[in-house]
């Protein structure tokens, strides 16, 4: 795609004139078809990705144009007919040529004739390919929200079979509190929600139409811009002509909101496969491998890859924001390359997304494995601390006092031995018993990892009681996301099903 005339006045019937282009194209003659650079200007095999799009976007413009009178309804039968018949071709039947949209509009005046160039009346190639960016980046977007959503649901169902599944906390990846399954789960399907607002905040903006700006200039013919915004199914249009053609800070939105997600991804792999080397949890064979030489091995590949795709999806976000850096307003051609890493990086993305989905729904949780590590590293420390403190002590001798008990505290001490190192602790630092402030009894309870859980019962906190009630609040938050969702698809589908119609009309 590139700068090119706005399509209107002489320049428009120039197109589809009686003599044809020099260099065989409906746009360039032999001065400028590209000569030993033809190549390299080239855009036409990455624009496969965008075919659909613009022949979506050459159908409502005629039809638009036949219905302001601009083009005669038999012209715009046979322009609409030669449409399908590309279609049915296919983007690989096409000649060669600079873009996909000169190489359909040349399919189209190669089958019949001059009156093809009609198509173009109107419009430039600038306006043209910025809805189609938009058209086909919304279904990206979509279906990424999509995948975003099952994962949430796979993250959601095993945190309901896991609300009492103690396991360690950490952090600095050294034992922290212990907590649970499911509220580990949890915290990943909160930043997950977010990535899907994210999303869907990204498609609103994308689902702008920018068809109809022309070249940057706008046009002398009595076009209806929001008439073929809403055969397209686009929400709206970019009102401000120049702005229409030559903004794509939408691509760099959806990158960023692609490489969010991937972040977010990558840690959720990360966890996973360390908690598989740790023996906490065991990925199913569908989401692993062996190796090729030692066969007792089973590799966290598909996690691993998914944890890679982070990098390319933010080397992407950042290649986009550092090509529209610095350019003139109106269209460059550089634009040219803002669009193909995205649309490839959104459906890795959402492949890396489905993936983190499967592994989560289908990984064997091993509960008596989490339960012995759940108090290592004296991590009911921070309990014991609060008790001491709910019953009167200052908080900081509290701290104080188990952690100088953790120095003598080891991994396999029973409860009551723990109990008695923090009582030994508490006499050394405040001169008294810890009967002074609690009961030996209840200071044992505490170092129980699941009484620790159980007592934080904060909200958000990991008391299973406080899970089931965010569970049923993240379930009526997907619930609300899904619907959303279902409402964007029928949209775009009631507006392709009436584009259809109104093509039908006149073939």
């Amino acid at each position: 795609m590139t700068d090119d005339d706005p399509g209107t006045g002489a320049d428009a019937d120039a197109s589809a004139g009686d003599e044809p282009a020099e260099s065989g194209t409906a746009v360039r003659r032999d001065r400028f078809s590209g000569g030993p650079a033809r190549e390299f200007l080239s855009s036409l095999a990455a624009d496969a990705a965008i075919f659909e799009a613009d022949l979506a976007v050459d159908r409502a413009h005629t039809v638009m144009l036949a219905e302001r009178g601009i083009v005669d309804g038999a012209v715009a039968g046979e322009i609409l007919a030669a449409l399908d018949d590309v279609e049915a071709a296919g983007h690989g039947d096409l000649s060669d040529g600079e873009d996909v949209h000169e190489a359909i509009e040349t399919a189209v005046i190669d089958r019949i004739g001059p009156d093809g160039g009609r198509m173009h009346t109107a419009r430039s190639r600038n306006d043209e390919v910025a809805t189609c960016i938009r058209y086909r980046l919304r279904e990206d977007l979509l279906a990424a929200a999509e995948a975003t959503v099952a994962l949430r649901e796979a993250l959601v169902e095993v945190a309901s079979e896991h609300t009492e599944t103690v396991m360690p906390g950490y952090t600095h990846l050294q034992p922290a509190q212990p907590t649970t399954v499911a509220h580990y789960l949890l915290s990943y399907e909160g930043g997950v929600a977010r990535d899907t607002e994210r999303l869907l905040d990204a498609y609103d903006r994308v689902n702008r139409s920018p068809l109809g700006a022309a070249a940057f200039a706008g046009t002398p013919f009595d076009i209806d811009r929001d008439r073929t915004a809403a055969l397209l199914g686009f929400d709206g249009t970019v009102r401000n002509s120049t702005d229409a053609a030559s903004a794509r800070d939408f691509l760099a939105e959806g990158a960023t909101a692609c490489a969010t997600l991937a972040t977010t991804l990558s840690g959720l792999a990360e966890d996973l496969i360390l908690f598989s080397n740790k023996g906490f949890v065991e990925l199913s064979d569908a989401y692993a491998s062996t190796s090729s030489i030692m066969p007792q091995k089973k590799n966290p590949d598909t996690l691993e890859l998914t944890r890679g795709v982070a990098g390319d999806a933010i080397g992407e976000a950042t290649g986009t924001l550092s090509l529209l850096k610095g350019l003139p307003r109106a269209y460059n051609r550089d634009l040219q390359r803002a669009h193909a890493g995205v649309f490839e990086i959104a459906g890795d993305v959402r492949e890396a997304t489905e993936v983190a989905a499967g592994a989560v729904a289908t990984a064997d949780w091993d509960e008596a494995t989490l339960a012995a590590a759940a108090g290592d590293g004296f991590s009911t420390a921070t309990g014991v601390a609060d008790l001491l403190a709910m019953g009167g002590m200052p908080f900081r001798t509290a701290h104080e006092i188990v952690a100088t008990a953790a120095e003598a505290v080891e991994d396999d001490d029973s409860p009551a031995a723990a109990a008695a190192k923090v009582d030994e602790a508490a006499r050394n630092v405040t001169g008294e018993p810890l009967s002074a402030y609690v009961s030996r009894g209840d200071v044992e309870s505490a170092l129980d990892p699941a009484a620790s859980v159980a007592s934080r019962d904060s909200a958000g906190g990991p008391a299973p009681e406080a899970v089931a009630g965010e569970l049923d609040a993240v379930e009526a938050r997907i619930g609300e996301d899904d619907e959303a969702l279902t409402a964007a698809r029928d949209a775009l589908a009631a507006a392709s099903e009436a584009l259809d119609a109104e093509v039908e009309s006149y073939v």
